[in-house]
């Protein structure tokens, strides 16, 4: 049982992690730029998308990073981020069928 509720706890703050991450505008609009480039873009070409400063956009790409929406990798100097798809797929995924899925329908 213990195994069992610490599971369930993990799963939890990960989709606490998620949402948060998906709470700030910005960060969305980081994750939409992935998508329309190829999930795929180095942190030079998304700092130029935004406005703020570059403390601030490493801090956003940071908070992805820890929800598991992106993955970075190191070429040479460079940072690439990657859209995490099936993350967030499950994550999110996962939680909305708890209401419209069928385990919603047979626990009414």
């Amino acid at each position: 049982m213990v195994a069992a509720t610490r599971d369930g706890i993990a799963e939890v703050e990960a989709l606490e992690r998620v949402f948060r991450a998906l709470a700030h505008p910005s960060r969305r609009h980081v994750l939409m730029v992935l998508r329309a480039r190829g999930d795929r873009v180095s942190a030079g070409q998304i700092a130029r998308r935004f406005s703020c400063s570059w403390p601030t956009t490493t801090r956003h790409l940071r908070v992805l990073e820890e929800a598991g929406l992106v993955r970075v990798h190191k070429q040479g100097r460079e940072r690439f981020y990657q859209l995490e798809r099936e993350h967030l797929q499950r994550v999110v995924g996962d939680w909305l069928e708890h209401f419209t899925g069928s385990q919603a329908a047979s626990s009414s």
